[in-house]
């Protein structure tokens, strides 16, 4: 009985060290196609403001991420122009970006620049299962952490339509109520995400193909108190969405 003790708890360590060894390898091999999505300002000191993350697609010119990352204007009155920073606070790299299309139904974007990086694969439309381990990479609460690439690891609890009900009628925003009228599925996962995280890659955790886009976290309470009392709930925007917005401007995925 004890022999068969050891050789299970062998067994068990084993597959434990072997699992987290591939996920070392996928997040190395991730972390290169994973940037900083901003706004530069020339004249400002610090000039460059993190606003999110996005994640490198297509032939290695396009950057996806989150509609609300890059949704406001630019000043008219000063210089400044988007930007994508690749690397991490010791070495950054800066290349001005153009925003190529948007959906903000389904809250995604796609950017434009001239430098070619290392893109992501993204999977095919269709859901992956609840219970599928995956992982996602980001800059999480970046405009005061820095340009930390950090990565997260869950799994899909629910596939569930992207609405947030409000406690009170009162709550109920004309926005909120055009949402709920063209609601789709999102992945709902068990993975703590923070702000800077939005437009994230969430991959599979045992291959690092794309098959989401964080865009935002459940607030239990206020939004000061997701850093001190997160809820522990993520939501990813399927990448169907992410493929016919990319349809659109003749971006092969």
């Amino acid at each position: 009985m004890k022999n068969i003790c050891l050789f299970l708890l062998f067994i068990f360590l084993s597959t434990t060290l072997e699992a987290n060894q591939s996920m070392v390898e996928v997040i190395k091999k991730v972390k290169p196609s994973v940037v900083g999505v901003g706004i530069t300002t020339p004249m400002n000191s610090p000039a460059n403001q993190l606003q999110g993350t996005g994640f490198v697609i297509g032939n290695g010119h396009y950057i996806a991420t989150n509609y609300h990352v890059v949704s406001a204007s630019l000043d008219p009155d000063v210089v400044q122009y988007r930007s994508i920073y690749a690397g991490n606070a010791k070495n950054t790299k800066t290349f001005r970006a153009e925003v190529v299309d948007v959906d903000p139904v389904h809250d995604l974007a796609i950017l434009k620049i001239d430098t070619k990086l290392p893109p992501l694969k993204v999977a095919p439309d269709e859901f992956v299962p609840e219970g599928t381990h995956i992982a996602f990479t980001g800059f999480p609460i970046g405009a005061v952490l820095g340009l930390y690439p950090a990565s997260h690891r869950g799994m899909v609890a629910a596939i569930t339509p992207d609405a947030i009900p409000a406690r009170r009628s009162d709550q109920l925003s004309i926005n909120m109520l055009d949402r709920l009228q063209k609601v789709f599925l999102i992945y709902q996962l068990d993975a703590t995400a923070y702000p800077g995280n939005s437009g994230s890659p969430m991959y599979l955790s045992d291959s690092g193909v794309v098959v989401g886009v964080i865009n935002k976290v459940f607030v239990a309470e206020t939004k000061e108190s997701v850093l001190s009392k997160p809820s522990g709930i993520s939501y990813a925007v399927p990448v169907i969405h992410l493929r016919k917005l990319a349809a659109k401007s003749n971006i092969a995925l």
